[in-house]
């Protein structure tokens, strides 16, 4: 949280605290019986899930607060290399 201090017009000071917003990639995937998520730009293992698209959005973001409360901002990446997620197909002979 960044602590911000304004000046009102008789001369007191009214501190608030106000949280700053990081947005993260989020992989989210579909299963017959649910939904599970992970975001990319994390280090460690982070999943959320869920009965519906708008729960596992609800879950993961819950579980990514945690882990940075958990274990502190050296978790994230300095700037996400990533730009954007993808799902592909390919094929392999086996």
């Amino acid at each position: 949280m960044e602590t911000i201090t304004k000046r009102r017009k008789n001369g007191q000071r009214k501190t608030s605290s106000k949280e700053v917003i990081k947005q993260f990639k989020v992989i989210v995937e579909k299963y017959s019986d649910g939904y599970i998520a992970y975001p990319l730009g994390l280090k460690g293992v982070v999943v959320g899930e869920g009965d519906t698209y708008e729960e596992v959005l609800a879950d993961i973001k819950s579980a990514i607060r945690f882990h940075i409360e958990t274990f502190g901002k050296d978790v994230l990446e300095v700037e996400s290399s990533v730009l954007e997620a993808f799902v592909a197909e390919a094929g392999v002979a086996i």
